[in-house]
């Protein structure tokens, strides 16, 4: 469709263009409107949809004729407005409470005022400088992926030392429901006392106390504009220890199909290697994503913005789950988290997430970054469509190629911070080891 779109640059992360339709377009749609409602409508004395449009004035209404035309019109343009003016919106333009319906065989003009993510500044533009783990395997890794398989292979005993429990311990108790408490409640519940399985003031209402003690934890939780209340009643029944097994050649011959400890732990360091090739890629973008985030100068990411992240982010977690099996309940009951602390935490993710986006728009703009058309057709291309030049269409008559060329800027925004960035190579697993040990030397 020929139309004009003319827009001033973006305020108050909005944009105010002035779109401006043909008469001959408007002459169509005013004629599509009389042929839809002709064929919607039974008008007595005529066959469907073979009405005149004096008869449909006269029953209808000629402003109502126009009002679904111009309807129709602004739907049709709309997509090619936001093509011309390369912007993905946030939610539906403002077309202003005073905007007016088409004139047969004249221009149509209207202004429209679309909300649009904010344009924003880095306080630096340099590449970031991150810490990368090697390449290859190390002796701290394997040691912690052979500990976690034996983790599998722990059994608990009884602690018959004399003190009060401590984060981190194994203890088993029994909890009744007081108010809200249902999933905590139980008879001979062996727990682990960590909070990122358990709410954090239950695990710390239940440390200090003693094997034989009973104990009422309260708090309360926010969930919108309501506070609810939790009490559950706790006695500790006792402590276990872990007993963890002697890792020997016949054990690792019975639990891993291995002969000996070092073919297995061989084969564990091969599986670390391989791992890593194909996740080290991908990490290298997620920290130095992260570090230009932190450059971005913004205070706060606009209302209307963080939520259309949110939106999406919240859509792809439910697409994830479904294509596992697996409803948000079900996987809400799996991990013991409530339905508030779920949405919590996909808020900050999706702030975090909005803010690296802008901050990998402005990186763009300063570079210069643009999308081709050779990097759209190879967009849709490596997305095993088949046919690209059929789906560029429909994603052009949608409004949806900005999106697109958006995503490529940032795309290759992302790829020039992997190849520019300063990297140090750390053993970061050797490090957190030695950081527990001195804790607990200190301890």
């Amino acid at each position: 469709m020929n139309i004009t779109v003319t827009a001033e640059r973006p305020e108050n992360d909005q944009v105010v263009a002035k779109l401006t339709v043909p008469a001959a377009e408007v002459d169509k749609a005013v004629a599509k409107a009389y042929r839809d409602i002709a064929r919607k409508y039974a008008f007595q004395g005529f066959r469907r949809g073979r009405a005149p449009r004096p008869v449909i004035d006269g029953i209808v209404g000629r402003a109502a004729v126009l009002a679904q035309a111009t309807e129709d019109l602004m739907n049709d343009v709309q997509p090619e407005m936001f093509n011309e003016l390369d912007i993905v919106p946030i939610g539906r333009p403002d077309y202003g409470e005073d905007s007016v319906a088409v004139v047969e065989h004249e221009d149509f003009s209207v202004t429209a005022t679309i909300s649009v993510p904010p344009t924003c500044e880095l306080d630096s533009y340099d590449a970031p400088a991150i810490n990368m783990p090697p390449d290859e395997p190390t002796d701290a890794e394997v040691e912690q992926q052979v500990e976690q398989l034996l983790s599998y292979h722990v059994t608990y005993e009884d602690d018959d030392t004399d003190r009060a429990c401590a984060e981190g311990d194994t203890v088993v108790v029994d909890a009744v429901d007081k108010e809200g408490a249902d999933s905590l409640a139980g008879t001979d519940r062996q727990l682990t006392l960590d909070t990122n399985y358990l709410p954090k003031e239950y695990v710390e209402g239940i440390v200090g106390m003693r094997p034989g003690e009973t104990k009422d934890i309260e708090w309360t939780r926010s969930h919108g504009d309501h506070e609810h209340r939790i009490a559950v009643a706790v006695t500790l029944k006792g402590l276990k220890k872990a007993v963890e097994p002697e890792l020997t050649d016949d054990f690792a011959k019975k639990n891993f199909g291995f002969d000996t400890v070092d073919a297995f732990k061989d084969a564990v360091k091969e599986e670390i290697g391989e791992d890593k090739v194909n996740t080290l890629p991908h990490l290298k973008e997620d920290r130095v994503v992260e570090a230009i985030g932190e450059h971005l100068q913004l205070e706060e990411v606009p209302e209307a913005y963080g939520n259309q992240v949110f939106n999406e982010l919240a859509n792809e977690v439910l697409s994830r789950l479904q294509r596992q099996g697996m409803s948000l309940d079900m996987y809400l009951a799996a991990r013991q988290i409530k339905s508030d602390e779920f949405i919590d935490d996909l808020r900050k993710q999706a702030d975090e997430r909005a803010r690296q986006s802008l901050a990998l728009d402005a990186l763009a703009r300063h570079l210069d970054i643009e999308a081709t058309e050779d990097d759209i057709k190879g967009e849709f291309e490596n997305a095993g469509v088949k046919d690209v030049s059929k789906s560029m269409k429909e994603f052009t008559e949608g409004g949806q190629m900005p999106a697109i060329r958006e995503s490529i800027r940032r795309t290759k925004a992302v790829r020039w911070l992997v190849e520019n960035a300063t990297v140090t190579v750390v053993d970061e697993i050797a490090e957190r080891r030695a950081e527990a040990e001195e804790r607990q030397d200190a301890e």
